[in-house]
């Protein structure tokens, strides 16, 4: 193949490979942002299941289960979250709900909330 055949052969192909970068860009950013997402519901419902841990353990103690719910959490996600301890009055044990929204990459897409609720046994202190 002479230099100009091979000149004139390679002019033909300008722009491709400024076209498979864009193409693989765009992948690559794609999956990106759903990895980033993905760590936000994980994130999202690991703090659910501390929140509803720390509001149980206290409520079971006769404490205010809420305010320790929401102190166990990031405070980031705890200015959407809900927590309900609901009263156990002559119960044997106490159940608390923490339900966390979880936030998006994308504002054009919306997840569900995180929810995990939690079930301890009432405790009563010792008498010495």
């Amino acid at each position: 193949m002479t230099a100009y055949a091979w000149r004139r052969r390679r002019r033909g192909e300008a722009g491709q490979s400024a076209v498979e970068f864009v193409g693989w860009v765009t992948v690559l950013l794609t999956a990106a942002l759903a990895a980033v997402q993905l760590g936000f519901v994980a994130y999202a419902v690991q703090q659910a299941g501390t929140a509803s841990r720390a509001a149980a353990r206290v409520a079971s103690q006769g404490g205010d289960g809420s305010s320790a719910g929401y102190g166990a959490m990031s405070s980031w996600l705890a200015d959407g979250a809900s927590i309900t301890v609901p009263p156990g009055a002559g119960s044997d044990q106490v159940t608390a709900t923490a339900t966390v929204p979880i936030p998006s990459v994308i504002p054009l897409f919306s997840f569900p909330s995180a929810q995990r609720t939690t079930t301890m046994p009432v405790t009563t202190p010792a008498n010495d």
